[in-house]
């Protein structure tokens, strides 16, 4: 006799069989047993979580020459009929290959005609959601208005793509997805009746990976014993026929990720790639995990929200202490993205490794999250008093830049870093002799770059009081607030207050959110002496707050392009 998968054998028979979906499977119970059977359902739901399954128990519970306690009895003619497929009152519809007007209107002819036996002619009609306009708009009158022998069960994953006059005549019962603990006490059972030797981390890893659905669990659980025969199957044997990865390999990648050691992760996809691991895979098991480290890094008292065993969760404490979470929003983003660009490609090697690089390479994106975090990054080596040779355009013109007058040279570094030069002391100027007055033209010359116009900073009058200008203020802002301010401009008040005009009104939100008024009030307190009334407002009209918004542009300019390049 020919094989059957597993997840044919085990189709549930009866509705208390349907796990995971029970207050579904008691509704649909109690119709049956008090004969109040409606219609037309559907039935909506991911990928094996028993849609179909419900439906056929359906037709053969309403069907039953003897039901018993609204479920079949599964020995009567009726019953083992429609188990079998040769009943003539159940009828299966793949609407993805018989999706067409003309397939409706034979389903139409056929309702003519009461059923020579049963008592219900029973239309079941899988993935729904692919007949065409004109055939829905056939089935209408029918689906609203069937003869009273007439049952339609429609069944689909994409409910959002129905007609809403399809919607509005059915019962509609919603499938979730099913819980991993369910499915794992499911697999051990079918372990045991099936006589296979499989470790329980090795089951609780399948029924993970199976996301929900126990058509997928049974169908990866009939892989893995095939492939192992008759030898125990242990978590490292599982995870290596079905080409995934330990997660302490993704520990690894996720610090190599902080590091960013591209040579590094490169050499370890490498590995990965050569071991036989499929890297779509790998990135979606990555996924996963960066979502576990997330949850332990928001929720560290919620254990069961993470299927993990002890050392396991010991290794995503560490990396959830190591790593912010702005940083890993951003992966999981980038890798989620990157999963869904491999599944359509052909170089999926090269994809991944371009994937990889820029995850590591935050000066490589352009969002808010990798600005904050290269932003971080220069102020952490700001704070050690040294910045790598790289920020300048080369070590030659960052050489020539610091030398001093004297023609001697700075000597690096161990490290091949070269100190910061002392601020030498702001010359007194002479009392009797007028200060210059700033060049409202002035040119700021910024490394390896062309001229970029830059007036002189200038400090502002206003009731008496001698204002810093803008620029001035926000590079002693904190790093995680400054971009907000990118085309901003600062303007005193008649009334002794200072103004903060922003590009746009989430600029300024954003800005405000950070406690930016707070701290430019008290700059203008140790600026001015007194304290200052800071107000907030946005540009109206769309464009550039003020020409001096040049200065905060050229600014970041400078800090972003320059020197994190």
């Amino acid at each position: 006799m020919a094989y059957t998968a597993l997840y044919r054998k085990w189709r549930p028979k009866v509705f208390d069989d349907v796990k995971g979906q029970g207050p579904i499977m008691t509704t649909l119970k109690n119709q049956v047993r008090s004969g109040r059977i409606g219609h037309a359902y559907l039935f909506c739901g991911s990928r094996g979580t028993g849609k179909t399954t419900a439906a056929r128990i359906l037709a053969r519970a309403i069907n039953c020459e003897d039901p018993r306690d609204g479920e079949p009895c599964g020995v009567c003619a009726s019953c083992r009929a429609i188990e079998a497929g040769s009943s003539m009152n159940v009828f299966e519809i793949d609407a993805a290959s018989n999706n067409g007007v003309d397939n409706v209107r034979e389903i139409l002819e056929e309702m003519k005609y009461p059923p020579a036996t049963g008592r219900y002619r029973v239309y079941i009609i899988d993935e729904v959601h692919m007949f065409s306009t004109p055939a829905f708009n056939a089935l209408l009158k029918s689906l609203e208005e069937p003869p009273e022998y007439v049952v339609f069960i429609l069944a689909t994953t994409e409910p959002h793509k129905l007609p809403a006059t399809i919607l509005s005549r059915c019962q509609q019962y919603d499938f979730h997805r099913i819980g991993t603990d369910v499915i794992f006490e499911r697999l051990r059972l079918v372990c045991g009746e099936e006589g296979f030797d499989v470790e329980d981390r090795a089951l609780k890893y399948v029924a993970r990976k199976a996301d929900g659905g126990f058509r997928d669990a049974l169908s990866l659980l009939d892989q893995v014993t095939a492939a192992a025969g008759s030898e125990t199957i242990t978590f490292d044997r599982a995870l290596e026929l079905l080409g995934a990865v330990d997660t302490e390999i993704f520990s690894r990648f996720l610090r190599l990720i902080l590091q960013r050691d591209v040579p590094g992760l490169l050499l370890l996809t490498e590995q990965i790639s050569m071991s036989g691991k499929d890297l779509s895979q790998f990135t979606q098991d990555l996924v996963w995990y960066l979502r576990d480290v997330l949850l332990r890094q928001a929720a560290p008292e919620m254990r069961e929200l993470l299927e993990v065993s002890d050392d396991d969760l010991a290794r995503l404490s560490e990396d959830a202490a190591a790593v912010g979470t702005d940083m890993l929003m951003r992966l999981i983003r980038q890798y989620s993205a990157l999963h869904e660009t491999m599944r359509q490609t052909v170089s999926k090697r090269a994809v991944f490794e371009v994937g990889v690089i820029r995850s590591a390479m935050p000066e490589a994106e352009q969002d808010l999250t990798a600005v904050n975090e290269r932003l971080a990054a220069l102020e952490q080596k700001l704070a050690g008093g040294v910045i790598p040779l790289a920020a300048a355009n080369g070590p030659a013109a960052y050489g020539a830049a610091q030398r001093p007058q004297g023609g001697g040279q700075d000597m690096p570094e161990p490290d091949g870093r070269i100190p910061l030069p002392q601020e030498a002391p702001w010359p007194d100027w002479p009392e009797d002799v007028p200060a210059p007055k700033p060049d409202p033209g002035i040119r700021a010359e910024l490394p390896g770059k062309a001229a970029v116009q830059k007036p002189a900073p200038e400090r502002r009058q206003a009731a008496g009081t001698d204002f810093p200008d803008l620029v001035q203020l926000v590079p002693r802002l904190d790093g995680s607030v400054r971009p907000y301010f990118k085309g901003s401009a600062g303007s005193p008040g008649p009334d002794g207050s200072y103004t903060v005009t922003f590009a746009d009104e989430d600029s300024m939100d954003m800005a405000t959110v950070y406690g930016a008024k707070t701290a430019l009030a008290g700059l203008l307190k140790e600026a001015c002496g007194r304290d200052v009334a800071v107000n907030f407002r946005a540009n109206k009209g769309g464009g550039r707050a003020e020409d001096a918004g040049d200065d905060i542009r050229s600014i970041f300019h400078f800090e972003i392009t320059e020197t994190l390049s």
